[in-house]
């Protein structure tokens, strides 16, 4: 028996349904949960008191106001990382199972959907009654895909 693959362009990301769906369900479930990150149950207010509790159970002479950097430095980490993780999801819907490791236009099409999506992230929290839209927020979104394009470009680059 022939094998599918051996029939179609390895640098396509076109397959057939089941194969869309396999490479295109994470990501579109991701964003999905990105999205409702973005609702007023994940908004400072809500997640400011149960990390307080957990870091205040570990320095027990952590005040509010002592968490308060904290809780910033670990909402734009969570952006960060949230949207490193989107790209790796979207690189490899693009990829979809190509043999080539690397193109640069599934990298800037992964992007190009993460600029977008980060934008309309933010906007969609201006519409939140606790949230606020940041075009500051959106740059953190960009830079962690950005360092996660970057680390897979760093480790597929020879191959």
């Amino acid at each position: 028996m022939i094998s599918n693959l051996e029939n179609e362009n390895p640098q396509s990301a076109i397959r057939d349904p089941q194969s869309n769906l396999v490479y295109w369900l994470p990501p579109i479930l991701w964003m999905t949960a990105i999205f409702f990150f973005s609702t007023d149950n994940f908004s400072g207010e809500k997640t400011g008191g149960l990390l307080f509790r957990i870091f205040h159970a570990f320095i027990p002479g952590l005040t509010p106001a002592g968490f308060k950097p904290w809780h910033f430095l670990i909402r734009k980490i969570a952006h960060f990382t949230e949207y490193a993780i989107l790209a790796w999801l979207l690189f490899r819907a693009f990829r979809a199972g190509a043999v080539a490791q690397w193109q640069w236009g599934w990298a800037l099409n992964t992007l190009l959907v993460v600029i977008v999506y980060a934008l309309f992230d933010e906007y969609h929290q201006t519409w939140t009654a606790n949230r606020v839209g940041s075009i500051y927020d959106s740059l953190v979104d960009m830079a962690g895909a950005a360092a996660a394009l970057a680390t897979l470009w760093w480790t597929r680059r020879g191959q």
